[in-house]
């Protein structure tokens, strides 16, 4: 195969490409938008570069009948993303990000499935003050969305500390490195001074991303055996770190994962990331910024659904990419590393550090941070970073780790942990502990089915099946979404619920444990009592007829339920 040969197509490229094209790097007219106080929206050309900058705009699909009965416009405000690499803030940062939620938002803070925080309700004319206000903490929303690379997800290991700041250091050093260079961000958010406008500084802007930035988002992630929380298979990116005698002797390197798809479109589907070789720790950035410029390059640009990296491979071969990868580094990788995933959780609780320091692993269910119904996990979380001298960590799950905690603040945090009565998982049933599930309604656009709001409920029609199963403290991985845009990773649940319809899921099942298998589809557009009496019987069986230590995906399999998935078209099947 030769390079000509796969040349970037000259089908026309799409609308959003054009938006890009003719933004003067994400600029646009968004200076002029937001201040328009006339409406709560902003046009949809200027919403498409806004997600560059860490924003969407949405609605609250809950009032919307209601308000055009009224003949109002929707109910307009916006998602903000905060990009932390790694997931990992100060205490200092946390009470901030803290005030933020209070002063300009519903109240709360998401936990996202790719280590961010996460806004909603936040009204346009209260945007700026916002992101302003982000960015004195030191922290950024650029990049949070859009075509660019995504935050940088790594092992929050709370076990080998060595460990989990070598690989802190290195998706930090990725992030700041892949993020856009455009000013439009400083100048729109921050009142800072406007570029000269001409051609020639346009051109130095971006010499990474280019003008029109990538055909998709990308994402990347770094994973530390033998805990896969990032699934790293599921990145476009992915880094597997290989510890020799404790030492980082370097990565793993996988590309071509991503969980998204489409309802009914056999020609999108979810796909695991190939391992291609290794690499030495001082090779990953330049590495990545060459992975980078081949989807740039190659990347399609036509037909948005069929732009993310996976479909680039896909559609050109493996070895197509390795030797372009190759002739854009200069030099190659080396054989690939032996490794093993055990699992792909959070362990809960209290842990000892190798640095002497302690960590707290508490449960946060479907990332979502706020004070109800009597549970006041903000209220606690807040009191804890009040007097708390170490950082906060998310974990890919949804979850936080009270990290770096010294002995003398162990006993004060215990006690605030008793006073709130904060949940390290343990009294939770281990189904629920590994639970996962996206936003969906009432503000994600894309949403066709409850996510956040109805996976509580039906965990807790589940759990008694399983009680009296004598499988309440059964590891296995579930999760749901609204869409199929695969926000909380479905294709790697062993049981997995993604939305068709108001009340209606396909329910998937058989993926690995460690985020090694996809799972496949077994019931299509089942609503809540179908579900149930779906998995009573796989349940019962499993139960009864498991081997020692096999895990619920892996006797589907042996019990053919379902097929094992081999790829991602059969993922469908």
């Amino acid at each position: 195969m030769t390079q000509d040969r796969f040349a970037p197509s000259n089908a026309p490229h799409s609308e959003v490409e054009h938006i890009k094209s003719s933004s003067r790097y994400l600029r646009g007219n968004l200076v002029e938008t937001l201040e328009d106080v006339i409406t709560g929206s902003i046009p949809e050309d200027d919403n498409r570069l806004m997600k560059h900058h860490g924003s969407y705009m949405q609605d609250d699909r809950d009032l919307r009948n209601e308000r055009h009965r009224q003949k109002l416009e929707p109910a307009y405000q916006f998602m903000v993303r905060v990009r932390a690499p790694g997931g990992v803030v100060t205490a200092q940062q946390w009470l901030e990000l803290d005030d933020i939620a209070t002063q300009y938002t519903r109240g709360t803070i998401k936990l996202t499935t790719r280590q961010s925080f996460q806004y909603h309700g936040i009204l346009k004319w209260n945007m700026k003050e916002t992101i302003r206000k982000i960015n004195d903490t030191l922290l950024t929303t650029l990049g949070a969305c859009g075509d660019v690379n995504r935050n940088v997800m790594c092992n929050p290991n709370p076990f080998q500390s060595e460990a989990h700041s070598e690989v802190f250091e290195w998706a930090t050093k990725l992030s700041d490195y892949l993020a856009p260079r455009t000013r439009a961000y400083h100048e729109i958010w921050l009142d800072g001074e406007k570029v000269v406008d001409t051609q020639e500084d346009y051109d130095r802007t971006e010499p990474m991303y280019g003008p029109v930035y990538l055909p998709r988002k990308f994402k990347i992630g770094i994973a530390v055996p033998p805990t896969n929380d990032v699934d790293v298979y599921s990145q476009d990116l992915g880094f597997i770190a290989v510890y020799e005698n404790g030492q980082l002797e370097g990565f793993n390197v996988t590309v071509g994962g991503g969980m998204g798809m489409t309802h009914g479109d056999a020609a999108t589907y979810p796909q695991l990331g190939k391992v291609i070789g290794f690499c030495t720790p001082d090779k990953i950035v330049e590495l990545a910024e060459k992975t980078i410029t081949i989807q740039r390059d190659y990347g399609d640009r036509s037909v948005r659904k069929h732009a993310r990296f996976k479909y680039t491979i896909d559609d050109r071969g493996i070895e197509w990419f390795i030797d372009e990868l190759s002739n854009r580094l200069g030099w190659q990788l080396e054989a690939a590393r032996s490794y093993k995933f055990d699992l792909n959780g959070d362990r809960y609780g209290w842990v000892k550090g190798t640095d002497g320091k302690w960590h707290l692993t508490l449960f946060v269910e479907n990332g979502r941070v706020l004070d109800e119904n009597g549970y006041l996990l903000m209220t606690g979380l807040r009191e804890i970073a009040k007097i708390h001298t170490g950082d906060f960590r998310l974990t890919p799950n949804q979850n936080i780790i009270i990290s770096n905690v010294t002995s003398q603040k162990k006993r004060k945090i215990e006690e605030l942990v008793k006073k709130y009565e904060l949940s390290d998982g343990l009294r939770d049933s281990a189904l629920r502990r590994n639970s996962m599930s996206c936003v969906a309604l009432p503000t994600c656009g894309m949403a066709m089915a409850e996510s956040e709001r109805y996976f509580p409920t039906l965990l807790t029609k589940i759990e008694p099946i399983l009680d009296e199963l004598g499988l309440r403290d059964e590891e296995i991985i579930i999760r749901m979404t609204g869409c199929p845009n695969g926000c909380a990773r479905p294709g790697l649940g062993e049981i997995s619920f993604i939305g068709k319809a108001v009340g209606k899921y396909n329910l998937y099942l058989g993926a690995g444990f460690a985020g090694e298998r996809l799972n496949k589809l077994y019931r299509e557009n089942i609503g809540e009592q179908e579900i149930l009496e779906a998995l009573t019987p796989i349940f019962t069986r499993f139960a009864q007829e498991r081997d020692t230590g096999e895990h619920f995906g892996d006797f589907v399999i042996r019990a053919g339920i379902v097929k094992a998935t081999t790829d991602g078209m059969n993922f469908h099947e």
